[in-house]
């Protein structure tokens, strides 16, 4: 029997999740604000849903892929979200990357109401997402887990348990805090470099034989601004919220995060200018335009 599924949500990485599921034999009933992003999930095979309460009544699990703990709690929360509609017996998979409070209380509200419940927020980049090659980050119990197993395995490749409810959530929030400040400070570099007059290829060659090797320099960056490409697979805007999550739980539990605080400085100031909506690898645009050069292109 093949299983029915609720996917709201069909932003950069969404999209590409809920086209892995149609493409490996699943029903998915699709909804997202823009009507014109369930075309592809149509032409693949899937519906499109009308509203946040027609792709949640009739699952068997209901995904939310969504921008921020706000949109999360509205949807699945809100007098007409999921919640009010979804089936007895089916179960949330909420993929978005929010506060872990957002995160346990959406699972509170769930287990109230009898449904299943894993949060299971999504790692790498929109590029892995469209080769299936995602990696989650997965809280839930053994039994709710049992159930979401084969979904994953559809969208992605990697999957690592990490506690029970809402502990996906809170290594997703660790996780982004430190690739995005590593982020920043591989734009640094590049800036410096440049700067110091030596050529992209050899900055890229030297750091990528040393344990300066990094995804973000050597991954994001080489298939993304290196290239001049910085149409947003991830916004320079939610980068800051990502790195607003990890620095409010760091001051929840009086801790301090120096440096972490010094880069999430720099995506403030960065998500002030026309930046905010680019992809989060123009950091290095943004880094080179301070430096008062060019950026460099490979």
């Amino acid at each position: 029997m093949t299983t029915k599924v609720g996917f709201i949500g069909l932003g950069a990485m969404g999209l590409p999740l809920a086209k892995n599921l149609q493409r490996k034999g699943f029903s998915v009933h699709a909804y997202d604000i823009c009507e014109a992003r369930a075309d592809e999930i149509v032409a693949l095979g899937g519906t499109r849903a009308s509203c946040v309460a027609d792709a949640s009544k009739g699952a068997q699990i209901v995904i939310t892929c969504l921008p921020a703990t706000p949109h999360v709690e509205a949807v699945v929360l809100g007098a007409d979200g999921v919640l009010a509609n979804i089936d007895d017996g089916a179960l949330l998979l909420e993929m978005s990357t929010i506060d872990a409070g957002g995160t346990d209380r959406v699972a509170a509200a769930c287990q109230a109401k009898g449904i299943g419940f894993v949060d299971s927020p999504i790692g790498r980049l929109v590029l892995h997402a469209e080769r299936g090659e995602s990696l989650f980050m997965v809280g839930a119990t053994d039994a709710d887990f049992a159930r979401v197993e084969p979904l994953l395995r559809a969208m992605g490749k990697d999957i690592n348990r990490c506690g029970g409810r809402g502990m996906g959530s809170r290594m997703k929030l660790v996780n982004n805090f430190l690739l995005l400040t590593i982020a920043q400070v591989s734009a640094e570099a590049v800036a410096l470099g440049t700067k110091l007059g030596l050529d992209i290829d050899t900055i890229l060659q030297v750091t990528g034989g040393t344990t300066a090797q990094n995804g973000q320099l050597h991954t994001l960056m080489v298939n993304k601004v290196l290239k001049g490409d910085v149409t947003p697979g991830f916004t320079i805007d939610l980068a800051f919220k990502d790195m607003t999550l990890a620095m409010t739980a760091a001051a929840e539990l009086r801790m301090g995060l120096p440096v972490g605080a010094a880069a999430h400085a720099v995506y403030g100031g960065a998500r002030a200018t026309d930046y905010a909506t680019r992809d989060y690898s123009a950091l290095l645009e943004y880094a080179c335009a301070n430096a008062a050069i060019a950026t460099p292109r490979t």
